[in-house]
């Protein structure tokens, strides 16, 4: 009974049934992600143990491999073990896999495609917080934040602010997003009630599809050149590596700031060290290549940097969205609904 087309019988028409369900994530991924409430809905919705956790399917112990056989639904997260064809052979009535995360590239395979899996992903919910995070970082990069709180720390004394902050604000400065994904969307929706110009750079959306988001198009090297903030939300494939690269970077304005929330691939940081320290340019970085920066690398020190350790997607309380909607998706396949947000294959090539 899962769901295939968007003309799938609704609840009215079809009881809803209790699928056999089997929890697949990392160690200690579901006690955050799961609250008693989520459990008392979780064993509502299906027929499922939640204290049995599968971190290993290709090698399970026993009860994992006997859940697992009559599982129904996976409900995955991060950490994930991957789904390849031995072991759906040792799932053989598996119909759906609920992915209470973003990005399904690290455990689902061609098998699960395949066999006709349907699955659903978290990743519009799990998009929010990151845009949240983007939109914080922008206005308080144009209001000069970071720099003013580092000079008040030092200062300690009456100052013209106003003579130093003279080209600061978030009146009528333009912001450039790379990638228009689900997260760059939000960005752009998140800014619509301030007065700032967004350009966007995605070769994959026309002119049309830009306006109706309410931005203007625009080549990487001219979103560069002409943006006093660039944040950048395109997903991690060969073809973006080091997107913004020595030239890219030097085509920004003097004092602009560079956003990454994305992956650290997509920006060389051998050619955006440079610049930092010489303080031509600022960045917010929650991501690195590596992931963890060397214990001497300048990006802990320099003034002009703010860096997080990779804490803009879902967080702490955040997780219970992800936990909220995934239990959803549960609820529409038992009542033989479409899920809300389907996974293609076709469109994996192009998304994080």
């Amino acid at each position: 009974m899962h769901p295939t087309t968007d003309n799938a019988p609704g609840p009215a028409e079809m009881p809803p049934s209790r699928p056999t369900l089997l929890l697949s994530m990392g160690p200690g991924i579901a006690d955050r992600l799961l609250d008693a409430r989520h459990h008392t809905r979780l064993t509502a919705l299906a027929r499922t143990d939640p204290r049995l956790v599968a971190h290993d399917l290709a090698d399970p112990p026993p009860e994992v491999a006997a859940a697992l056989a009559d599982a129904e639904v996976l409900l995955t997260c991060w950490g994930a073990p991957p789904l390849t064809g031995p072991v759906l052979d040792a799932a053989p009535r598996l119909r759906a896999v609920i992915h209470a995360a973003g990005s399904v590239k690290h455990h689902l395979t061609d098998a699960c495609w395949e066999r006709g899996i349907a699955v659903s992903s978290a990743a519009d919910a799990n998009a929010l917080p990151v845009a949240e995070y983007t939109l914080a970082a922008i206005l308080f990069a144009n209001k000069r934040v970071l720099h003013s709180a580092h000079r008040y720390r030092g200062l300690r004394t009456p100052h013209d602010w106003h003579h130093e902050l003279a080209t600061a604000g978030n009146y009528r400065r333009t912001v450039g997003v790379i990638g228009a994904s689900r997260i760059g969307r939000r960005v752009i929706e998140l800014l619509r009630p301030f007065d700032l110009r967004v350009l966007l750079h995605d070769p994959y959306v026309s002119a049309a599809d830009a306006a109706r988001l309410g931005v203007r198009p625009v080549p990487l090297d001219a979103l560069c050149a002409d943006s006093d903030v660039v944040t950048v939300h395109a997903p991690q494939l060969p073809a973006t590596r080091h997107m913004l690269g020595r030239r890219e970077l030097a085509l920004l304005p003097d004092g602009a700031t560079l956003i990454n929330t994305a992956r650290g691939s997509l920006v060389d940081e051998t050619a955006l060290l440079p610049e930092l320290v010489t303080g031509r340019l600022h960045a917010v970085l929650d991501v690195t290549e590596p992931e963890l920066p060397p214990p001497g690398s300048p990006l802990y020190e320099l003034p002009n940097v703010l860096l997080t350790p990779h804490v803009a997607g879902s967080l702490g309380t955040e997780l219970h969205r992800l936990a909220d909607h995934a239990l959803n998706e549960l609820e529409r396949y038992a009542q033989g609904c479409p899920f809300t947000g389907p996974v293609r294959p076709e469109h994996l090539p192009h998304s994080a």
